[in-house]
């Protein structure tokens, strides 16, 4: 009713002192979070060295996040955002092609940098459910909706039978990935990714198990 909507927004407002929320001071502290854990790791991480390195104060950071786990969940979707463009999928003409056009190389110290974030995000997740559960949603679940539909392209131009089991076969990928940053501490370089498409993926899009079906 229009009377409770008057006086909701002043009772807002008065509830959040300051200036209204800046989204790039947000996306400041998310990356400093992020730059703070492959830096010094999970045990390293505190609020007060995110709001050094991010130029904030600590009070900016506790009024929009109340803890450590809920800034880190933050920042896990946030690079979830950069990993890859679901819109601008690669066309190539061929499966294969097309999931070797996704592989993004690195520069040494790109792959290091980003192999030291991820064993930070491995001993984090490892201590909290819901950690884990955003950083399978950041890590995996955005390359394997991109083989996935990569892998629907193929089935709809008749590259593949349609009993191939792309539902699994999507997230093979990604989730063997996410292992050898996380676990293993080993950069995902293109000889292994080449591997892993002539030997594992197109030999099962090509020859699909009898009980494959595809995803509803």
């Amino acid at each position: 009713m229009p009377p409770k909507k008057q006086h909701s927004a002043p009772a807002e407002e008065s509830a959040r002192p300051g200036r209204p929320r800046d989204p790039t001071r947000d996306e400041a502290i998310l990356d400093a979070t992020l730059e703070v854990l492959a830096d010094l790791g999970a045990a390293g991480l505190t609020m007060e060295l995110v709001a050094a390195r991010a130029k904030a104060g600590k009070a900016t950071i506790y009024r929009r996040w109340s803890s450590k786990t809920e800034l880190v969940i933050d920042a896990i979707a946030h690079m979830k955002r950069g990993q890859v463009d679901l819109e601008r999928l690669p066309e190539t003409g061929t499966l294969r092609g097309d999931l070797l056009a996704l592989f993004k190389p690195q520069t040494m110290a790109e792959a290091e940098r980003r192999l030291a974030l991820m064993a930070g995000l491995a001993a984090l997740l490892s201590q909290d459910q819901s950690l884990a559960e955003a950083g399978n949603a950041a890590v995996v679940e955005p390359w394997a909706e991109a083989h996935y539909r990569l892998m629907q392209r193929a089935l709809e131009r008749g590259e593949f039978s349609p009993a191939a089991d792309i539902a699994t076969l999507s997230q093979v990928i990604p989730a063997i990935a996410a292992y050898r940053a996380m676990v293993l501490r080993q950069p995902f370089e293109l000889d292994f990714l080449i591997a892993m498409v002539d030997g594992v993926i197109l030999p099962a899009m090509r020859s699909p198990s009898p009980s494959s079906s595809p995803r509803s």
